[in-house]
């Protein structure tokens, strides 16, 4: 049997003692999907904040850089990919674009994989949930230095300064996001209407490709999701996390990577709602803590996905 390559990643993300977000939603997947994941914890909490009640530790910019050095000093700070989600704090994030910038000159193959956490829709209007600063570090110095970004829609249009009111400005808008910087683009869920109706939600997917003899390819695919009707933490991350390790195995196929991850990400999402539903009983909305991701329970489902959603190429 041929020895696979190691493949290492370096995700700074959230910790939480109970429940599944940040480092917690990404390291077990990308375990049982073969990966080494090196965590930093840029925050250590009880649990996510959407629990009534929450404590806990944040890491500051230095802290960070003191623990990359450590990696450093030992000359283990080499990477294949790095993975950020979440971040409130401006001087954190500016130090997380010097590291990738450092580890990409130590490995020019290295691939930044960001989800820039920044906001979201409430009843139809976008707003932003992060501290404004974070913006233009994220526009200006963040997604120039991405490979693969895995915005919302609301994202995409604060990146960009766009609205996205069709699928025509969608794919305007990734275009714009492949001009700054990264060669993969995933809208992860959009307002846009979806032809199978409003039950279901569409993601948007582009890849820029430059082929052997100089020319740019584009790969542009649409998913529908059926809708499920809860309010769920850490699925984002769970998102980026797969679609990293998914465009890894398939790097010239987003088509496939998307297909297997939106696929995973359903499974997991059906059987938690299903669990969450039978603990809270009859008639009764499940709670934060009834409604974390069911992540151990759906292992096969991530190591090996039934594709139950396909993408159109479009």
């Amino acid at each position: 049997m041929e020895k696979e390559e190691e493949c290492r990643v370096l995700s700074i993300q959230s910790h939480v003692v109970r429940g599944y977000v940040g480092n917690r939603a990404a390291a077990f997947p990308l375990q049982v999907l073969g990966f080494e994941i090196d965590s930093v914890n840029s925050v250590q909490f009880s649990n996510h904040t959407g629990y009534d009640h929450w404590k806990g530790q944040v890491l500051n910019a230095g802290e960070l850089h003191e623990l990359y050095e450590g990696l450093k000093l030992n000359n283990v700070n080499k990477y294949d990919y790095v993975l950020t989600g979440y971040t409130r704090d401006k001087s954190f994030l500016e130090m997380v674009v010097d590291i990738v910038k450092e580890l990409k000159q130590q490995n020019s193959n290295l691939v930044y994989v960001c989800d820039p956490v920044m906001g979201d829709t409430r009843d139809g209007e976008g707003y932003m949930y992060v501290p404004k600063d974070l913006l233009p570090v994220y526009r200006d110095k963040v997604v120039p230095v991405a490979d693969i970004i895995t915005p919302n829609q609301v994202e995409a249009e604060l990146l960009t300064g766009r609205k996205i009111r069709t699928e025509k400005d969608a794919i305007e808008v990734m275009d714009i996001l492949h001009n700054m910087g990264p060669e993969t683009v995933v809208i992860t869920s959009s307002d846009l209407q979806s032809p199978s109706g409003n039950d279901y939600l569409i993601a948007l997917g582009s890849q820029r490709r430059t082929t052997a003899n100089g020319t740019t390819v584009t790969q542009r695919i649409r998913m529908e999701s059926p809708k499920v009707d809860a309010v769920f933490v850490g699925t984002g991350d769970l998102f980026a996390a797969m679609l990293l390790a998914w465009t890894h195995k398939h790097p010239d196929n987003l088509k496939v990577a998307c297909e297997k991850t939106v696929s995973a990400m359903q499974h997991v999402l059906q059987r938690t709602i299903k669990s969450a539903k039978e603990q809270a009983g009859e008639g009764n909305r499940p709670n934060s803590a009834q409604l974390e991701l069911r992540m151990v329970q759906s292992k096969k489902d991530i190591e090996n996905p039934e594709i139950i959603i396909t993408a159109t190429v479009l």
